[in-house]
């Protein structure tokens, strides 16, 4: 993590990771939410912005009740795509009103989550995962190259016993795991041997002191961390869940007086300022930052994902956690932790797992950030200078009477002028395990995975 000594003793440390990227990252500003053609009141879908598409998203479970069947964000055509079965005349009006196309589906949530649990109860294996995919309106079962013989007739066999219309099976060619090894770089040393992993975002725990959050497979793994392989701890594990209800960690910073700026660090001297926690959404591009791989974008597949992880304290067991994003992000070992965000600065989520590289590619899945800051009473940033935590909107508009899904504004993050944009808007450059003079210049892979 890069350190630098500011008034009164406070050490800031960035979230997200120090790595040399071959360009200037630059976050572009989006435009705001627009009517295609007609008046405001038309129910003509409107253009939204990511992150107006998210605020949207979340408010309709409560709209329509059992008649939602889930969203997900047309990022070409920039609409807001709302499933509905049997859906009330009056409720779609509504949720057409405020912009979002709507579309009628088969499988109700409620229908697909049954299918989730029937997975779970005859198909918990080693390296598979599922997740709803409210594109197709089907559950997407994935197998990893491990997943052979009577195991893959056994998760097949469950897979068609669903239906087709309700589920799919696919192979991925790599294989399910955590992503510990080597956000800013983590380490601590075992008895194992060393560990790093990735900070995710800088939070204040719930009794007032500096904190950040982590994937819970580190905070299991090791009790203390440091923001180099050699030196002294500086911060220690105070909750760590996984497996389980999901894969995260809140470590508290040992020295209370530590300033944890709500940013992350995409290097060459660049940070984004972390607003607000966010509920992902299908559809929506995203970014992660790691301390192996550095700054890579994708795109959320899937929401309420189940992966099981081949368990490497037990080599018949399988390490289960639910309630996962799924999307198809690049990550690679020493990432776990790190920070999933948009380029608005919402926190998004925390590196858990998954299969592939930064290669050829793979899936990859996080922990909610708003369902680490619920659990753990943890809000985002420093005290009352940071952004809010679970479910806090920083700048959003006012909204009144029964209106749903208003436009907060614009406010998309610049960090700061850079001279090459990629097609995502960030570029994740060349050789990150370059050192950056701004960080620990420790990024081998010499750690192990846990």
């Amino acid at each position: 993590m890069s350190h630098k000594r500011i008034p009164k003793r406070k050490a800031a440390i960035a979230a997200g990771g120090v790595v040399a990227l071959g360009a200037a990252a630059i976050l572009l500003p989006n435009a705001n939410a627009s009517q295609d053609g007609g008046s405001p009141g038309a129910a003509a879908p409107k253009t939204l912005r990511a992150t107006d598409a998210s605020d949207l998203a979340s408010q309709l479970p409560g709209l329509l009740g059992d008649t939602f069947a889930g969203s997900y964000y047309d990022s070409g055509a920039k609409r807001l795509v709302v499933n509905v079965v049997n859906g009330d005349d009056n409720a779609v009006a509504r949720v057409q009103k405020a912009g979002a196309k709507v579309r009628e589906v088969a499988n109700s949530l409620a229908a697909l989550k049954t299918g989730a649990q029937t997975l779970k109860a005859d198909a918990t294996i080693p390296g598979t995962a599922w997740a709803v995919d409210p594109r197709t309106n089907k559950i997407i079962v994935t197998a990893d190259s491990t997943v052979t013989g009577s195991a893959w007739n056994r998760l097949e066999s469950t897979v068609e016993g669903l239906g087709t219309a309700k589920a799919t099976l696919k192979k991925s060619a790599g294989t399910f795991k955590t992503f510990v090894s080597g956000g800013d770089a983590i380490f601590s040393q075992t008895e194992a041997g060393g560990v790093r992993c990735s900070l995710g975002f800088n939070v204040t725990a719930g009794d007032g002191t500096p904190a950040f959050l982590t994937a819970g497979h580190c905070g299991v793994a090791a009790a203390q961390w440091s923001d180099s392989q050699t030196g002294q701890p500086l911060a220690t594990v105070d909750q760590a869940t996984f497996p389980g209800a999901g894969d995260f960690s809140l470590v508290k910073y040992d020295d209370a007086a530590t300033e944890a700026p709500s940013e992350v660090n995409v290097g060459n001297g660049q940070t984004v300022q972390i607003t607000q926690a966010e509920e992902a959404t299908v559809g929506t591009q995203v970014f992660r930052m790691g301390s192996t791989t550095g700054l890579n974008d994708g795109t959320v597949t899937g929401l309420d994902a189940t992966v099981n992880f081949q368990s490497e304290t037990d080599p018949s067991g399988v390490d289960t956690v639910t309630g996962l994003i799924q999307t198809d992000v690049c990550a690679e070992p020493g990432d776990s932790g790190g920070s999933l965000f948009t380029r608005e600065g919402g926190a998004i989520g925390l590196t858990s797992g998954g299969s592939g590289d930064c290669t050829q590619g793979g899936e990859t899945f996080f922990q909610p950030v708003t369902t680490a800051l619920a659990a753990t009473g943890a809000t985002l940033g420093a005290g009352d200078q940071a952004g809010g935590g679970a479910g806090d909107q920083a700048g959003g508009a006012e909204q009144g009477g029964d209106e749903i899904g208003g436009d907060p504004g614009a406010g998309a993050v610049d960090p700061s002028a850079g001279d090459d944009q990629s097609g995502a808007g960030m570029d994740a450059g060349a050789d990150p395990s370059a050192d950056t003079g701004t960080g620990t210049g420790h990024h081998s892979s010499s750690g192990r995975r846990h």
